[in-house]
């Protein structure tokens, strides 16, 4: 009868090692195409609360402002087509001015049911940077009076804390005025 032994391995690992492979196995498709660009940027995780993942929420954990962190919405213009808009997370969309800067006449939201098959990201972890197929991107001006935003990583419970000229610069993105006033 053969008996069979178990071997454990121990290596020693220096914590700025351990450091280096855990944040490179939680690198998303959005912080790799910014890592082949060079780009800089802070990758910053927080707790998600699945049952508010407004960008309000997401301000809160991380201690900044809501106008510093921006929300994603994919839209569908009648002309065009689908469309990305990068708004202030204290924000909301008017679709006139997102359907006049698109080339549209109108536009619209997407259903929930289309994000994922569309852009292959999830509601509360969709970005601008590496969806499944390059769409045109737009960001709000707004974006322009801080050194730096926050925006999704790519998952829930990630941002990524960017210089607004460079991402508008890496997505090509056009700049303009997209919110409307919430009373």
């Amino acid at each position: 009868m053969q008996t069979k032994t178990r071997m454990n391995i121990h290596m020693r690992v220096s914590s700025d090692l351990k450091k280096q492979i855990y944040i490179w196995m939680k690198k998303t498709n959005a912080v790799r195409i910014l890592d082949q660009h060079n780009i800089s940027y802070e990758l910053i995780e927080y707790e998600v609360d699945e049952s508010d993942l407004s960008a309000t929420a997401v301000a809160k954990k991380l201690g900044q402002d809501v106008e510093q962190v921006f929300k994603t919405l994919v839209l569908r213009g009648d002309k065009s087509g689908i469309f990305v808009v990068v708004i202030p997370g204290n924000s909301e969309v008017d679709l006139k001015k997102a359907a006049k800067a698109s080339g549209n006449k109108n536009a619209e939201m997407i259903a929930m049911k289309e994000l994922l098959p569309l852009t292959g990201y999830i509601r509360g972890g969709c970005t601008a940077i590496g969806m499944k197929k390059a769409y045109p991107n737009f960001i709000d001006e707004s974006c322009l009076l801080f050194d730096f935003i926050y925006i999704s990583a790519g998952v829930r419970g990630m941002q990524i804390k960017i210089a607004p000229e460079d991402l508008i610069s890496l997505t090509h993105m056009t700049v303009n005025d997209f919110t409307c006033s919430i009373l």
